[in-house]
């Protein structure tokens, strides 16, 4: 073995070793995206609550906001009332700003847990918040 085969040796496992010590967004070739950039990109910044896409509510939720949007009629007579927040998890507004819907859920015999609950004027579906575990979580309707 020649002198110059165990050197080259230890710089190549030198190399090795320092290339595994950097941190992994600087061995790829794009940038990744800051864990700020993205909780700001996951969650409303009116409420801080996580965002879901109407495409990802259950199926049951699209008719019950169409319902919403026009006024009525609901399927239950509770949907339309005023939702308290007692639980403190929607932001803070007067006590007759929220208002609750069901979202039926299937093979249940009753409203279930599944609700819709929006912010602001009758027959508005801007700020609207779903929660599936009656008012224990909440995530903001996107828009």
């Amino acid at each position: 073995m020649t002198r110059a085969a165990p050197t080259l040796a230890a710089l190549l496992l030198g190399a090795l070793l320092a290339a595994c010590d950097l941190p992994q967004d600087t061995r790829t070739s794009s940038p990744q995206p800051t864990p700020t950039t993205q909780t700001q990109a996951t969650r409303d910044p009116h409420s801080g609550l996580r965002w879901i896409a109407t495409r990802d509510l259950p199926r049951e939720a699209d008719p019950v906001l169409t319902r919403i949007a026009q006024g009525g009629p609901y399927r239950y007579s509770k949907d339309g009332s005023t939702f308290g927040n007692r639980e403190r998890l929607l932001p803070r507004q007067n006590s007759s700003y929220y208002r609750e819907y069901t979202v039926p859920t299937p093979g249940e015999n009753d409203r279930g847990a599944r609700r819709i609950v929006c912010g602001g004027p009758p027959r508005t579906t801007a700020e609207c918040y779903y929660t599936p575990d009656h008012y224990a979580s909440f995530r903001r309707i996107q828009p």
